[in-house]
């Protein structure tokens, strides 16, 4: 082959390539534009524009008496499109930018004047169309920016783009911190009542189109919501603020007092199972405690003496002792296998009765060891009977397991009998055992404690709910008697005598454990006081538990978590007027003055004679001024009519400004106290603005 058709023939083989390969490309584009091109179509614009979720404002959460005690408040990002539609011609940016950037200065304090004028110019001059202004904007603030020059435009010529977000917020700060809870829906934690009704709480998200521009930011595509959020429903909480303070401060003062690592107090209504206050403190430095943890729900722990309540409960129900039987204590202690059951005392011998209110461990011990070493079966099976090794099914999460271990126990030892019948070898968290506490002062009917009364979505109820009855006779009546009985000798004449109240009576147990260290095992020589127990004593109406770990400035039961009982019963008894059995009887009797009052509105007068139980009925402006006890107090209808001077004679200074002003005329005012005199005659119909001067004294 010569040289000629050599090259001619390499030519055309890469022609012949070249047109090979230009028909794949072909085939290829028409391909992907007919046959793929709707799946590319859709791949870029999922690329440049997609739907994000719009937040839906969550429910509020509120406590038994209406108060606020979770909500959510709108926040802002606000941001600004320097391209809007208002602002697209020079001459109205340049001649407006300056007096908005001294606004925003001025509003937000953050930059000067000429720094915002300087970035919304930039901004401008790079077609930012999403330009940032200022994060976390409160509502009201947004209403005030909305005024600014620019911004005034309107919604879409002005440019001010508002990103709503919600914050949580808890009006009344650490008040029920634990039992109100939080979410991190990332890290999957959920607590307290937010994390148990989240689904309820946080409503729907809506959906908004955004769109990716320069520098990789994705803005909205309209400024309408595409698809609207459902707001969250409200969770009506069984908690009752005034007494969640009462509980958090008695306390706080006593960890402080006695300087201790953590405690926990929790107040339950006896015939609804609603948990009124639950507080839980944990050291934090010298002298301060903070809500850490939630030790009320999810500790489980070594009870001690508190426990021995069920202990007594079942040698009672199986006929073992009885509350008169006699016990022999000796010198204080009793030899079991391996260890020495020890009193604090030496009681010598006693009755059943008196060993529970001296919170006797030999007595216990040697009842329980006594009766049930030959079947410590019957023992345990009896107190798995009163539900004690069952989970409450608690309407918030994190509750701790309880433990009661049986003969078939990995763990059971024959120091195991002996040592449960006084709270050791098992374990509860305080809710449970101040909820078998509560069917003791319930009757014998235990219920499981209740956080929530209700779900609300737009003011109408979802869902109600009721205490969950556990069991509805836990023990024969003759039994639950004979326990109301020893718990209420506790207070009169064993450990908890000192925490007795002369205006009501109490009824309850002492418990001083030793806590357990790890490898150290209980030679550390570290304590749980703790109080369990209920009030009225004769008419059961709030039970309470209160329990304190690793005390400093003492330990027992009685000087340690006994007063914070005591403070907290106190107060919950001063507040509470159903629980005064002499309230009702109150009366007045004879014909006496009135109680000093003032003069003012008629219903706010009724409201506090209502209050305190008094029957009221009307009188004339000159009417008696003796209180008849069988048709009721006589109080005056205060009318006011424009153009007659009104009669304020008797009133504070708020009423007689009120009455005077919306009868048309002015009022003159010298003194305090309540008028005493007033310049023109009651009744005079007179021209409006004309001058009353009132003295007070």
């Amino acid at each position: 082959m010569n040289i000629r058709t050599d090259i001619l023939f390499r030519a055309y083989l890469s022609f012949g390539l070249i047109v090979l390969i230009a028909i794949a490309v072909l085939v290829k584009l028409f391909h992907l534009q007919y046959v793929e091109g709707e799946e590319w179509r859709d791949m870029a614009d999922s690329l440049s524009t997609r739907y994000v979720d719009v937040e839906a404002v969550r429910g509020n959460i509120y406590s038994a008496d209406g108060s606020l005690l979770a909500t959510s408040v709108p926040e802002y990002d606000l941001r600004m499109d320097l391209l809007a539609p208002g602002i697209q011609e020079d001459d109205v940016f340049y001649a407006k930018v300056d007096s908005l950037a001294a606004k925003l200065s001025a509003f937000f304090g953050d930059k000067s004047t000429a720094q915002y004028s300087r970035l919304l110019k930039h901004a401008r001059a790079n077609g930012n169309r999403y330009y940032l202004i200022k994060r976390d904007v409160g509502h009201q603030e947004l209403k005030t920016v909305r005024e600014f020059p620019i911004f005034n435009l309107g919604k879409y010529k002005g440019g001010l783009i508002a990103e709503r977000k919600n914050k949580r917020i808890l009006p009344f700060t650490n008040l029920a911190a634990r039992t109100i809870g939080y979410k991190v829906p990332a890290e999957n934690i959920h607590v307290g009542l937010e994390g148990a009704y989240g689904e309820f709480i946080d409503g729907q998200s809506g959906k908004r189109l955004v769109q990716r521009i320069a520098g990789g930011v994705w803005m909205p595509v309209n400024r309408e919501i595409e698809v609207a959020p459902v707001d969250g429903s409200d969770i009506i909480s069984t908690i009752d603020v005034n007494m969640q303070d009462m509980a958090q401060r008695a306390l706080e003062k006593q960890l402080i007092a006695s300087n201790a690592d953590n405690g926990c107090v929790i107040l339950m209504e006896v015939a609804t199972g609603e948990i009124r206050a639950v507080a839980n403190f944990t050291r934090d430095s010298e002298g301060v405690y903070r809500e850490k943890f939630n030790y009320a729900i999810a500790q489980s722990a070594e009870p001690g003496s508190t426990f021995k309540l069920a202990s007594y409960l079942v040698a009672l129900e199986d006929g073992k002792i009885d509350t008169n039987t006699v016990i022999e204590t000796g010198n204080g202690t009793y030899q079991v296998p391996g260890h020495t059951i020890r009193d604090t005392h030496a009681y010598g011998t006693i009755t059943v009765k008196q060993a529970f209110e001296l919170s006797s461990n030999v007595a216990i011990t040697k009842i329980i060891n006594t009766a049930y070493r030959n079947n410590p079966a019957a023992f345990t099976k009896a107190l798995r009977g009163l539900h004690l090794n069952e989970e409450l099914q608690l309407q918030i999460p994190g509750e701790g397991k309880p433990l009661i271990k049986t003969p078939e126990s990995k763990s059971w030892s024959k120091l195991s009998l002996p040592q449960m019948a006084y709270g050791y070898e098992l374990l509860m968290t305080p809710l449970q055992m101040l909820t078998f506490y509560n069917a003791v002062a319930n009757d014998g009917k235990m219920i499981a404690p209740l956080f929530v009364k209700e779900i609300r979505h737009l003011g109408n109820t979802v869902e109600h709910f009721d205490a969950r009855v556990i069991d509805e006779q836990i023990a024969s009546e003759n039994t639950i008697n004979k326990l109301q009985e020893m718990l209420a000798g506790v207070m009169i004449e064993g450990t908890g005598k000192r925490l007795r109240s002369p205006n009501y009576s109490m009824a309850g147990k002492t418990g001083t454990a030793q806590m357990a260290d790890g490898a150290s095992g209980y030679g550390a020589r570290r304590y749980q006081s703790s109080f369990a127990g209920y009030f009225p004593a004769d008419n059961p109406k709030y039970s309470m538990i209160v329990v304190i770990r690793n005390p400093r400035n003492g330990y027992y039961g009685a000087s340690i978590a006994g007063p914070v009982f005591r403070e907290l019963a106190d107060m919950v008894y001063a507040n509470d007027l159903d629980m005064h059995d002499n309230f009702d009887q109150l009366r007045l009797v004879g014909n006496t003055g009135l109680p000093p009052t003032l003069k003012g509105s008629t219903s706010a007068t009724r409201k506090v004679f209502d209050a305190f139980g008094m029957k009221t009925m009307y009188a004339s402006a000159g009417g008696t001024q003796h209180i008849d006890t069988v048709k009721g107090i006589p109080f005056a209808d205060e009318a006011i009519t424009e153009g007659t001077v009104p009669d304020v004679k008797g009133m504070g200074l708020i009423d007689a400004l009120y009455a005077i002003e919306n009868s048309g005329y002015q009022a003159k005012v010298t003194g305090k106290g309540r008028v005493i005199a007033q310049s023109l005659l009651p009744g005079q119909r007179l021209k409006a603005g004309t001058s009353i001067s009132i003295e007070l004294k």
